[in-house]
């Protein structure tokens, strides 16, 4: 059996099973990592788009996920609007704060690129916490509404279970068209040969642009569930070390390739869980060493990845090939 059919077999099942976890997990702990896995899944799925797709090192994600995350909880106070509302109007929000980060940095990359993004990241910290007048600071937003659907409020761990699944659905679906579109193709090319791409006709900034504005767009969706899910943010919660995790997952699962990006978030996630149980308190930044050592082990071990972007991209061109051979031979 093919490599595809496999992995159309495995998508099934695991559509099949996942809605059905809450059935048979007796507490809520289990239910609270796995809805935590999956939103850490959103947000490295948005950063793949720039890091792996465009192949742009963005050290700042986390203040797209910090604007969504805000804009969520200052529309539920003082406005009160429904959550599918609130999710598109946070998404807009990430996109226009990603065109105005992207229009000015297309000139720039490496190293140079990445500390803009950085600062980016720390401004949306320092805004947050010194503009008291509208996001309340050191104090953070407390008493944030749960989503509502129907009159009926989501209060259990199983109703936000389902919730980000279904936000996860959506983000693959966008995903998987855009990898497979002209548009993803494009970021393709930008990320092997920027020159080579353009001397093919592919305007730079037009797609620069796209990748960071639908980036910070899904960076601001998983903010802005994070904020209607714990019902509190605050500004500590969106540090540098956030970017630097999201990254790590990326970086462990493959640069570029969505399934890898996703077992990135599958291990990781649950590991920073159990050293939080091992670990005493005062050793719980130490969690990050212990991050570095597995990245260093994988980029001696395999550096590309554990399901390298390459292999991937490769299977769907010999699937493609076998595809028009057997067109070919029907219809001559």
């Amino acid at each position: 059996m093919h490599d595809l059919q496999w992995k159309k077999i495995v998508i099934v099942i695991l559509v099949l099973l996942l809605p059905c976890i809450p059935f048979g997990s007796s507490t809520d702990y289990i239910l609270r990592i796995l809805t935590t896995v999956y939103l850490y899944m959103i947000l490295s799925l948005g950063l793949n788009i720039v890091s792996g797709f465009t192949g742009l090192l963005d050290l700042g994600y986390v203040g797209f996920y910090g604007i969504g995350a805000y804009t969520a909880g200052l529309l539920t106070i003082h406005f009160n609007l429904p959550f599918g509302v609130i999710i598109l109007l946070a998404a807009v929000n990430g996109a226009i704060w990603g065109i105005l980060l992207g229009v000015p940095t297309l000139r720039l990359t490496g190293d140079y690129f990445a500390i803009v993004t950085f600062g980016f990241s720390e401004l949306v910290v320092l805004f947050i916490r010194n503009e008291l007048w509208l996001t309340r600071g050191p104090m953070g937003i407390s008493g944030i509404a749960s989503p509502s659907f129907f009159g009926h409020s989501l209060s259990e761990s199983w109703h936000f279970y389902y919730l980000v699944l279904v936000l996860l659905s959506i983000v693959l679906v966008i995903i998987h068209r855009l990898e497979d579109s002209r548009i993803g193709r494009a970021w393709y090319a930008i990320r092997e040969d920027e020159i080579a791409a353009q001397c093919c006709g592919i305007n730079l900034v037009k797609y620069k642009v796209m990748a960071f504005a639908i980036s910070a767009s899904i960076g601001a969706v998983g903010g802005a569930f994070y904020a209607k899910w714990f019902t509190f943010i605050h500004p500590d919660m969106f540090k540098f070390w956030e970017s630097v995790l999201i990254l790590c997952l990326i970086v462990l699962g493959g640069m570029g390739s969505i399934y890898g990006t996703m077992l990135g978030a599958l291990l990781i996630i649950p590991l920073s869980e159990v050293l939080r149980i091992i670990l005493p308190q005062y050793l719980m930044n130490s969690r990050y060493l212990i991050y570095g050592i597995i990245l260093v082990i994988m980029m001696r071990l395999r550096p590309d990845g554990l399901i390298p972007f390459q292999i991937a991209q490769s299977q769907k061109n010999k699937h493609a090939q076998k595809r028009l051979f057997r067109h070919h031979e029907t219809y001559p």
